[in-house]
């Protein structure tokens, strides 16, 4: 009797692995664990197991900051590039520990993007796993408005876009500040949650446990459901067991964050998803490409790269002015100043001063020759400003954060070079045709007007002013959603091209600008891309947690409306 050809296929240690525990991870992994089968999951940073594990503030390095080869393993990651500045989060969570928790489903135009409006009515394809992830992240909508609201909504009026002013839907726990209380999420199952006290520090870590962070919905369900979760271990290999496809499994190689090679074990896994964040991804991926192990990845890998066409700005008030504009959680109102431009005022509360090493005087759009001498001239004329935003204390209470976001079409692209000794350096560079702006109008316009109203100091971000490069909280892509793989790296449904079970849900599948903040985007895309994937064997039939109302109070609700077109500003 011939010997069965599945006897050849390798052992294998566990069904899947998920790279990464973000939004697009998270959901992976609770997923796959509630369909039946075994999961792994592999973080890079820490798991801060309590909120005391918190950084106190801004300024303790070693809890905020993550660069594992200088000792600090915190949760606020910044990468330096040629034509961006990225900040992300690192930990168990993911950019979840770090966001300012809104959640917002993207305006129309993101959907009906070129690079991906072929594949699907994705609007209405994508509206159920919206609702999903709002129940399953908690988004409730803020309600009252702070000083910081009020100036938003008046400086949106004064430009005939006053109706365009809404609250922020956000995924915390506002009710009973500052007491203790059952999950009120999950019928009793979840966690015990503690009421927001308004400190406005969303975005240092949450010290109270209010923020619905993904170790408090999605991370707790998969490990209760089986998952196993290894902090402080880096992907650094991928390849395929057996067929050259991976349809026999994958071992995936991994070492201790920041350590050397030494440290390094692999687990042979069914599947394995990709979700360490756009650049966790990307350099995972183009690693793999170097090495040999996946030549039949797409050249598409590092291409369209959004930074959602940020511009991050900041307004320091003086003292007297600084009342309650940081009792708040982080991000609290919105509007458009234009058909494609989001605007958010945004507070890291007490304890955020270290941030303001991130700002400098305001200064207005140029190149990179002439913004340097721009900036200069600002510190010359206004050394008030500089005094306001560099050397006075209570920065964090007293500043008022501007972020922008556009939906419009740009984009780089991320290239990579393999290092002496193994691993891989990105670098990035502008798309000739469609370059990401360095300088945003409307953003200055808005930071300029506040700063009249409240008697402030403006400030652009250090790597604007000074190199006329943007920063941004929200990359995106490099492993885009497309047709075939000359025009993506992976499908619709994010399976990679050419290579069987290896998904890419996170944010680097991510095919368009989202123009708002992207974590619920990123949540429900990978909400829908395990909802392909199929139950294990001799599982039984479940009906997913959150894909209908919870018992109990039910988080969210209805999706919040896709904003429509509207004027543009006077």
């Amino acid at each position: 009797m011939g010997e069965n050809v599945t006897d050849r296929r390798p052992a294998l240690d566990v069904d899947w692995v998920v790279i990464g525990s973000g939004f697009g991870g998270s959901v992976s992994a609770m997923r796959l664990a509630e369909k039946g089968w075994s999961v792994l999951v592999l973080e890079r940073g820490e798991q801060f197991r309590d909120a005391s594990e918190m950084p106190s503030s801004s300024w303790d390095l070693r809890r905020y900051l993550y660069a594992p080869r200088l000792g600090l393993r915190g949760l606020f990651r910044l990468s330096f590039f040629k034509d961006a500045l990225v900040m992300s989060g690192a930990g168990v969570g993911g950019g979840s520990l770090v966001y300012a928790m809104t959640l917002y489903v993207p305006p129309r135009a993101f959907f009906h993007d070129a690079q991906w409006e072929s594949l699907g009515d994705w609007e209405a394809e994508l509206a159920p796993h919206f609702e999903t992830a709002q129940r399953m992240l908690g988004v409730t909508d803020v309600t009252g408005d702070d000083p910081a609201d009020q100036l938003l909504k008046r400086y949106g009026e004064e430009i005939g876009v006053g109706h365009t002013y809404r609250k922020a839907r956000v995924g915390a726990y506002l009710e009973n500040p500052g007491r203790e209380v059952a999950d009120p999420y999950f019928g009793g199952d979840g966690p015990h949650r503690m009421g927001c006290q308004h400190e406005g520090r969303c975005m240092l870590g949450c010290r109270h446990g209010s923020k619905n962070s993904t170790d408090k919905n999605y991370l707790h369900f998969a490990q209760r459901w089986g998952a196993r979760i290894e902090a402080g271990r880096e992907a650094i290999g991928l390849r395929p067991l057996g067929a050259a496809d991976g349809s026999d499994g994958w071992l995936v190689t991994h070492r201790r964050t920041g350590r050397s090679d030494r440290t390094a074990r692999t687990i042979r896994a069914g599947g394995v998803v990709l979700a360490g964040g756009a650049l966790g991804t990307n350099e995972l991926l183009a690693r793999a490409r170097f090495d040999g192990s996946l030549p039949r990845l797409s050249r598409r890998l590092g291409k369209l790269i959004r930074t959602n066409s940020e511009a991050v700005l900041v307004v320091t008030v003086p003292e007297g002015r600084a009342e309650a504009i940081s009792r708040r959680v982080a991000i609290t109102s919105s509007i458009y100043p234009d058909p494609h431009t989001h605007v958010e005022t945004v507070t890291y509360g007490a304890g955020g001063g270290a941030i303001r090493g991130l700002f400098t005087v305001l200064t207005g759009g140029g190149n990179r020759l002439t913004r340097p001498l721009k900036w200069l001239r600002q510190v010359v004329r206004h050394p008030g400003w500089v005094a306001e935003l560099v050397f006075k204390p209570r920065w964090g209470q007293r500043s008022i954060v501007v972020l922008v976001m556009q939906t419009l079409d740009s984009s780089m692209e991320l290239t990579f070079r393999r290092r002496r000794g193994g691993g891989v350096r990105m670098q990035t560079r502008q798309d000739p045709e469609r370059p990401n702006p360095t300088f945003i109008p409307v953003a200055n316009a808005f930071a300029e007007w506040l700063a009249r109203e409240t008697g402030g100091a403006p400030g652009s971000s250090v790597p604007e002013a000074l190199f006329g490069i943007p920063t941004t909280a929200h990359i995106l892509g490099g492993a885009a959603i497309g047709a075939t793989p000359e025009e993506g790296v992976v499908d619709r449904d994010h399976r990679v091209f050419g290579y069987e079970n290896l998904l890419v849900c996170d944010g680097a599948a991510v095919p368009a600008n989202v123009g708002v903040n992207p974590s619920l985007t990123i949540a429900a895309m990978a909400e829908r891309a395990m909802s392909t994937v199929p139950a294990a064997p001799g599982a039984s039939d479940v009906v997913p947690l959150g894909s209908l109302p919870i018992p109990g109070r039910t988080a969210g609700g209805e999706p919040e409306p896709v904003p429509q077109e509207v004027p543009s500003a006077a």
